[in-house]
């Protein structure tokens, strides 16, 4: 999307779902969280402070552990490659996606979207109103468009993590949830001290 000085007060009218390339020519939203629904554009609502606080720790605590050559990129559209590319345009705005350097630059030098086909990882950060959404809408779409890692994290305490893998015909399969601190070695090696996100030292 193309820099906006100003928020939308409200949304475009428009007579036909929209197609990504639609999107992308959207004036930037500066108030607002928009994400692409099968054409249609449905706001989110703004996090609230510990979703914020706890979206931001994670940040900091991914960012000296992730391997050379990936960037992990906070609260930003990804096309999620469902439908063809001249139909309905499905884009979501997870609260943090980790990709390779070459899909940054290559997003950033087209201005267009980063897309699912080179996320390595997507992070959602469960408010109040996007239980279902995040546990079960995206976690399905996320499995559908091919994004290998999902994780999904409560800040409810105690806080919780639940990583996603793909696993083939069956979708996502996951580790049940874990508390206090989480370690992996996919799709990279990384410790999150999960209570720190929303008590940061």
């Amino acid at each position: 999307m193309t820099a906006s000085p100003r928020g939308w007060h409200m949304p475009p009218e428009f007579d036909h779902p929209l197609t990504i390339a639609e999107y992308e020519r959207l004036p930037e939203d500066t108030e607002h969280r928009w994400e692409l629904q099968e054409g249609s554009l449905v706001m989110s609502p703004s996090p609230r402070p510990r979703h914020a606080l706890a979206a931001a720790e994670l940040r900091g605590q991914l960012k000296p552990q992730l391997p050379a050559g990936l960037y992990g990129l906070p609260d930003i559209d990804i096309n999620l490659e469902l439908f063809p590319v001249n139909g309905p345009g499905q884009v979501r705005r997870p609260d943090l996606v980790v990709v390779d350097k070459a899909a940054y630059e290559r997003a950033d030098g087209e201005g267009t979207l980063l897309r699912a086909s080179e996320v390595r990882l997507v992070v959602e950060v469960v408010s109040p109103g996007s239980v279902r959404m995040d546990n079960l809408t995206k976690r399905g779409e996320y499995a559908d468009a091919g994004i290998s890692h999902y994780w999904i994290i409560d800040v409810n305490e105690p806080v919780s993590l639940v990583e996603c893998h793909l696993a083939g015909e069956f979708g996502y399969q996951d580790n049940g949830g874990v508390t206090g601190v989480f370690t992996t070695s996919v799709p990279f090696p990384v410790r999150i001290d999960l209570n720190a996100l929303i008590r940061p030292t």
